[in-house]
């Protein structure tokens, strides 16, 4: 599932969707000022080395034995064929070409594990008009008027969309994708086309996301159909509220998952009891099923921040166990995620924008170092070690530089490059002020700067 390409190559034949909307003005769009000279290594054998950029080495301790601050030091990267193949700390003999990283901090490269860039008026003129009604069947119906409009240009906004994630240090997205009635198989058509023309500077996941609901729309043959596309998740949506018939709509999204050897990955906004009886039973059939072990995700789970804690905990230890992981914009407000909870039992945690700006709301910025800035705010995440752990919501697997005991594990020989520079001292402090990504790179090639 990982950088995945596309399955059906006769996407590439189709014509590119409409052009015309103006971009929004200077949004997503490639900084003048270069940081770093350009790379022009061979985009799949780059051999090269970056020279003093600033790694994390160890936790200082104070005399309580408290974390009072984060020790760095200047090293030389060697990157090859889009990994890291040695990390020096003194001056290096190879004779290669070099980059200088300017004593800027090196931190993993982010993704955006949960976006709808499929129906975003990103990429073109400003709109937050209002919107009648707001329940999840309300914005169905307005969905059906205006997707429509918006299917011309989606290819080209989501290419826009990409852009901007790569500005932010993004490298990958789980791209959430509309299989509809309106639709039809469109919106993932043209998602295939904007994905495959950043092949080699983005990597991407897809959920096949039934937004008109799988019963409610009918939509069971077009998942189906998408599953056969190149996509790598099934997902669903509200079963109850929705679908009307819990247990119906879960198994149906359960059995095209199992029928295709895809993940899952559902839309549940759902509040107990509804929502924890969708849970559980969601709990039940990933343990009856081993082969969606681990591959089985809730996006939003708002029931999670909304049930009896003792029954939270219960729930979040047999998530842990199954490897059922968690998706969360990190709302605020009302509904605050049990983050915590959640990472008390090993449940895998990750962040996404949702929307940039479409019909649903207009705030993402597509910055999941914001996102784990927000974490730090919502849950009082103030001292440097904590700062730094919160770092952990908006990287591959959770990685950190330094494990809690403050080790550095990240980079280390054989990861992937894909990392981040920032002018920052250490990871917390990135965290707390959100510098701006300097160089973003993907597999070694510089995706951004």
């Amino acid at each position: 599932m990982e950088e995945n390409l596309i399955s059906r190559k006769k996407f590439l034949g189709l014509g590119a969707a409409a052009t015309g909307a103006a971009l929004f003005s200077g949004i997503g769009a490639k900084a003048a000022a270069q940081v770093l000279p350009d790379i022009e290594e061979d985009k799949t054998s780059g051999d090269y080395i970056l020279t003093n950029v600033r790694l994390e080495d160890g936790f200082e301790y104070n005399e309580k034995n408290e974390v009072a601050a984060t020790k760095t030091n200047l090293y030389n990267l060697h990157i090859s064929n889009g990994k890291i193949k040695n990390i020096i700390s003194g001056k290096s003999d190879l004779k290669i070409k070099s980059i200088d990283g300017k004593g800027l901090l090196m931190l993993p490269g982010l993704r955006d594990m949960h976006i709808h860039i499929d129906k975003t008026y990103y990429g073109s003129t400003w709109n937050a008009a209002p919107r009648k009604g707001f329940t999840v069947k309300d914005m169905i119906t307005l969905e059906q008027k205006l997707i429509p409009q918006l299917l011309p240009d989606s290819q080209r906004k989501a290419e826009e969309a990409i852009k901007l994630m790569q500005s932010k240090g993004s490298y990958f997205a789980r791209c959430q994708c509309n299989i509809d009635p309106v639709s039809g198989l469109k919106s993932l058509e043209h998602l295939l086309l904007a994905l495959e023309n950043n092949k080699d500077s983005f990597g991407w996941e897809i959920v096949a996301f039934p937004q008109h609901g799988i019963l409610y729309s009918q939509s069971e043959p077009l998942l189906r159909e998408a599953a056969k596309m190149g996509i790598d998740f099934i997902g669903g949506l509200d079963p109850t509220n929705v679908d009307g018939n819990m247990e119906k709509s879960l198994d149906t999204m359960f059995q095209i998952a199992l029928d295709n050897k895809k993940g899952i990955d559902i839309h549940l906004h759902e509040s107990p009891p509804s929502g924890k009886a969708a849970i559980e039973h969601m709990i039940k059939r990933i343990e009856e099923n081993k082969e969606l072990q681990g591959k089985s995700y809730i996006s939003h789970g708002f029931a999670l921040a909304r049930m009896d804690p003792k029954d939270m905990e219960k729930i979040a230890e047999q998530m842990g166990h199954l490897g059922i992981g968690v998706i969360s914009t990190i709302p605020f407000g009302k509904t605050i995620m049990p983050i915590p909870t959640l990472k008390k039992y090993g449940v895998k945690l990750m962040t996404g924008t949702d929307s940039i700006v479409d019909h649903w709301q207009p705030f993402g910025t597509c910055d999941m170092l914001e996102k784990a800035k927000l974490c730090a705010q919502l849950y009082g995440w103030t001292d440097e070690f904590s700062l730094s752990r919160a770092l952990h919501i908006a990287t591959k697997d959770e990685v950190l530089p330094l494990n809690d005991a403050g080790t550095r594990v990240w980079p280390a020989v054989g990861n992937d490059a894909d990392f981040i520079l920032v002018k920052a001292s250490c990871s917390a402090e990135a965290v707390a002020r959100l510098p701006k990504r300097e160089a973003v790179f993907f597999k070694g090639k510089r995706i951004y700067s």
